[in-house]
This record gives C-alpha cells, sequence and structure tokens, in this order.
C-alpha cells in the first residue's frame, strides 16, 4: 500500500489545474449548453435577463416576461433585445414547453418520427417532448412544420392538452360571454378554449375581449399566456389586482367588470393560494400572524419557499412548531417582513430595518439582474398583493437577535450536521459523468466513465463520493468546503450563477492491493433549473504516481 501523503514534483503544477478547471468549467458547461439548444440566427439566443431594451417599465406584457426570463424559460437576443411583437414558430413554443413544464409523457413518437424534423435539427428534443407529452400534434403525412407560425388558437389548445384541463360550462356559451369575435374559433378548438379562459390561461391585449384567435401568437403573448398556466399549476404566484397586466387577463378582468366576488388578494391569501408557499403559510397560522398580514400595511415580505424551509435541518420545523419556542418562531417569520412597500424599482444595496427591529442586507447586483436577502436569494419579480409586495427567495432568513438559549434544539445553525442537506453551495445530488485523464496510469488518469454525488452535511461543508471506472476503479471520497455561489459571465452572452468548492480527501486504487494515497479537489455546481445540477472538477490523486482527471457531469438533486 503506498504513502497515505505521497506527493511529487507536479503538485504545484496541479494547484494551477485546479484553478484553471474553475475558470474554464463554466466556459464549457454554457457552450455544450449553446450547442445543444441554440436555434437558428433568427430566434433567440440563450441570452437570459429581464432588463430587455425594448421592453419597456410600463409595457404591458412587463411581469409576465420578467417573470419567465428570471426562470430561464424565455431567453433575449445577443442585442439585448427581446422583440414582444415577433411571432413565434411551432418549433419556438415545442421549446418554450419542454423549458416550463415537467409533465409525464401520454405516447411515444414513432422511431421515424416527422418526415420534416431530422435528427440534427435545433429543437428535435423539444419538439419530441411536446408531442410525447400530449402539448403538440403533428399534420398527416408524419409533418410538424416547425417553421409555421403558430396561431394563438393552437397555443391554447396545446396548453389545455397537455396540462390536462376542461371546461365545467357549456363552452359555446363561455366563448361567447368573454369574447366578441367567438364565431371565428374554430370547431376543433372551441371546448379548448372556453377551458383555457374558464383556467385564466387567455390575456388579451390590447382588447381584453377580443380573442383573435387565428392571428399568430407574439413573443410577448407567449409569455403570458405560459405565465398564466404555471399559475394554474402552482408554479408561480397570481398577480395582484392592482398589477396593471391583469386588465388583459380575461376571466379575472371580467369577474371585476361585472362586480362578481373575488378572492381577497392579500399577502396571507395569495400565499394561501400557491403550491409554493403552504409552508410559509402552515407556520404563519402557529405563530399567530395571519390576522396581522391581512391589515392594510403596506408590507414587504421576503417570503421563503417550501425548498428553503426544507433545506433547513430535517427536525428544525418540528421543533419551531412547538408551543414551548412560538416565541422564537415569532421572531423568524416577523425577520422577514419589512413595513412598506418596497417595489422591484425600489430595491437598492443596503439595509432595511424589519418588524423585528433587526436589519437586513439587500444587495442589489445589477450585472446579473440578482437580488439577495442577507445569504438568501430573490428567486422571481415582486408579487404584488393589496396590502403589499411578496418576493420568494430561496432560504430562511435567521434574525441576528436571537440568543442561544432562543435557538431551537437542533435549530437552524450552520454547524448543524445533517446528511444529505442543501449547503449554500446548493442542493445534494447523486450523478453521472465522463472523466477526462490528464495524466496517470490509473482510471482518473484515463478517459472513463464515472459516478458522482454531493451529500451535504452542514450549510458550508459536503462529502462529494464518486468512482471511476476502467480497467481498475479509482474511488473518490473527498470532504468539501462549499463556497457562497457568484454569476460569471464567461462567453459575453449569458450570465451563469455557479457555486465553486474546493476540498480533499482520499483516492483509492482498487486494483491488486488497494493503493490510497491523498486526494485534492476543486470545481463547481452549475444549477440547472430545481432538478438537476451541472458540476465539472479536477480531481487530483497522490497514487503511486500522480494521477489527474477532469470530470464532468450531471446530478439528479435530492
Amino acid at each position: 500500500m503506498g504513502s497515505f501523503f505521497r506527493w511529487s514534483s507536479a503538485s504545484a503544477t496541479l494547484l494551477a489545474l485546479g484553478m484553471l478547471a474553475a475558470t474554464v468549467t463554466p466556459i464549457t458547461v454554457a457552450s455544450v449548453a449553446i450547442a445543444q439548444t441554440t436555434p437558428p440566427s433568427t430566434t433567440p439566443s440563450t441570452t437570459s435577463t429581464s432588463n430587455f431594451s425594448d421592453v419597456s417599465s410600463d409595457y404591458w406584457a412587463l411581469p409576465f416576461i420578467q417573470a419567465l426570463a428570471e426562470r430561464n424559460i424565455i431567453t433575449g437576443f445577443p442585442d439585448g433585445t427581446f422583440k414582444p411583437n415577433q411571432s413565434v414558430t411551432r418549433a419556438e413554443f415545442a421549446t418554450l414547453i419542454k423549458k416550463a413544464f415537467n409533465q409525464s409523457p401520454v405516447r411515444q413518437l414513432s422511431s421515424s418520427g416527422f418526415r420534416d424534423v431530422p435528427a440534427n435539427y435545433w429543437a428535435a428534443d423539444a419538439i419530441r417532448e411536446a408531442y410525447e407529452t400530449g402539448f403538440l400534434t403533428g399534420y398527416p403525412g408524419d409533418l410538424f412544420q416547425p417553421n409555421q407560425q403558430i396561431p394563438k388558437v393552437q397555443a391554447l389548445v396545446a396548453l389545455t392538452n397537455g396540462l390536462g384541463l376542461s371546461s365545467s360550462d357549456n363552452t359555446s356559451t363561455v366563448n361567447s360571454t368573454y369574447y366578441t369575435d367567438a364565431s371565428a374559433i374554430p370547431n376543433y378548438a372551441v371546448n379548448n378554449v372556453a377551458a383555457a379562459t374558464q383556467a385564466n390561461l387567455v390575456v388579451n391585449y390590447p382588447n381584453v375581449n377580443q380573442l383573435n384567435p387565428q392571428v399568430s401568437l407574439t413573443r410577448a403573448e407567449a409569455a403570458a399566456i405560459l405565465y398564466q398556466a404555471l399559475v394554474k399549476q402552482g408554479q408561480l404566484q397570481a398577480l395582484g389586482s392592482n398589477v396593471p397586466a391583469t386588465s388583459y387577463i380575461v376571466a379575472s378582468n371580467a369577474a371585476s367588470n361585472t362586480g362578481s366576488a373575488q378572492t381577497n388578494n392579500n399577502i396571507v391569501s395569495l400565499a394561501a393560494s400557491s403550491n409554493s408557499f403552504s409552508t410559509l403559510t402552515s407556520l404563519l397560522q402557529t405563530a399567530g400572524l395571519t390576522d396581522v398580514l391581512q391589515q392594510p400595511g403596506p408590507y414587504t415580505v421576503f417570503a421563503p419557499t417550501n425548498e428553503a424551509f426544507a433545506a433547513l435541518p430535517a427536525s428544525t420545523l418540528e421543533q419551531l412548531q412547538r408551543p414551548e419556542n412560538r416565541e422564537v418562531l415569532i421572531k423568524i417569520l416577523r425577520y422577514h417582513v419589512v413595513p412598506g412597500a418596497i417595489t422591484s424599482s425600489q430595491l437598492s444595496t443596503g439595509e432595511v430595518k424589519t418588524a423585528e427591529d433587526a436589519s437586513v442586507n439587500i444587495k442589489v447586483d445589477s450585472a446579473t439582474n440578482q437580488v439577495s436577502v442577507n445569504e438568501a436569494r430573490v428567486i422571481q419579480p415582486g408579487v404584488q398583493a393589496s396590502n403589499g409586495i411578496i418576493y420568494p427567495i430561496n432560504a430562511v432568513l435567521i434574525p441576528p437577535n436571537l440568543t442561544v438559549s432562543q435557538q431551537p434544539q437542533n435549530g437552524t445553525g450552520t454547524s448543524d450536521v445533517t446528511p444529505g442537506r442543501a449547503t449554500r453551495g446548493g442542493s445534494s445530488y447523486v450523478g453521472v459523468a465522463g472523466n477526462i485523464g490528464l495524466t496517470g496510469d490509473t482510471a482518473l488518469g484515463d478517459t472513463n466513465f464515472s459516478v458522482i454525488s454531493k451529500i451535504g452535511l452542514t450549510r458550508f461543508l459536503s462529502v462529494r463520493p464518486s468512482a471511476v471506472f476502467g480497467d481498475d476503479t479509482v474511488v473518490l471520497v473527498p470532504v468539501t468546503f462549499d463556497l457562497a455561489p457568484r454569476a460569471v459571465n464567461p462567453t459575453g452572452d449569458r450570465t451563469f450563477p455557479v457555486s465553486p468548492y474546493l476540498g480533499a480527501g482520499v483516492a483509492i486504487d482498487t486494483e491488486n492491493d488497494a493503493d490510497v494515497g491523498l486526494l485534492l479537489t476543486g470545481g463547481i455546481d452549475v444549477p440547472l433549473g430545481s432538478r438537476f445540477t451541472a458540476t465539472g472538477a479536477v480531481n487530483a490523486a497522490f497514487l503511486d504516481d500522480t494521477n489527474v482527471g477532469l470530470v464532468l457531469g450531471v446530478g439528479l438533486n435530492f
């Protein structure tokens, strides 16, 4: 068995490689993503921003466009524009569906596929998925017509079919009630349009009562109906009634015009209506704060999502809901509330005092359009309520004025060891990767297949067991220090959030007599939405000789 601490003359070079990986890997990941998803030059690049030069602050579809751009569902063009009035093709709409939804397949595309969608077509995967999940269909003769502009009525049919929506009333009556041009709706779409209308999916600008069913869908209209579909699924918050864009949402606007009873859109009601805030709603009820946040206010609430609460140590929520910890719970919840309404345009870097009489530190990064509150990130533009504004955040804020005796057992401290928890660098995951050997005669030094994982231990530490398979198997077990996320812009076209990490541990070469040596590692994690994480790292193992490999992979978050 080799020495546990075996160094070589290449150690300085390896450290340089580790630093290089942290810089080069985002570029590699970005290049792969662009190669796989970039459509022809007439369509948007993968640039994503909520500040488009041709979308003014008073543009009718601004809140829809901003929210979907933040989630990377819609993208802009390299020149910084969004081109909101440009028509959407069937291929582009399929791509938007793939990014927006995660539906299970209901059918399978034949092995020959569509005759006009070759295997190397830029949107082939999105078209196949949109077909198999029931959103889009083809034309006779196994055609899809990917470059055809999609009419608005086809887009509504696609959303209602894919989401399984149906009308509960006489469909002809529903359509004639809301649309002056209901007679222009084709027969095949009458039921779908009624279902979309009752589900609040239909957004008509500038005349809310004119559907224009056969007119080509614009990029702004696509953002609007996709936003409303995600609201229907509980993935996004409904716009507040005082947001101008709501006047173009057909069913809700008609109800307000006819004096129908409307759901009270205060902060508590909006939170309770969303699947994203069920934990927060429950805790507000336990703490007895619902009545307070239903008062006129106004208030600004930095609202942790269910995922943010789930990232806490396992027993924390149970502890906070015990009667003896009610005062602690109240302090934590009040620390998320700021008296007064702070709009998105008013958010600025600095400290703001909360209702708990303790300040939060807001940081606004205008280069990346990211806003953070302490160490939490604002993940969606402000949702307007009747008595304030809600900003969803991805972490729970802990007030600094909680004493040690006030902390619940197994509470929210950063040193609590909870295997599988999220760290400040992101979620735990397990996945597969390719290993590119750089030097050495073990599997790590060759090009091979690898399995990877990240298991969060505390807010700052993770263990990342992995195995590289080749003629022999090399097992890597590093403990890493996960650094705070940051934004990089390696290509000049798109900004990526990345989470670097550095660590050390052991490398085990399983060939013959197991050889154990020192392992050094350094790399980055790149979140790919809420379900997946891309990762890239340089691993240097000091076994019988120095072995270095560059790993690039994707993990499934848990």
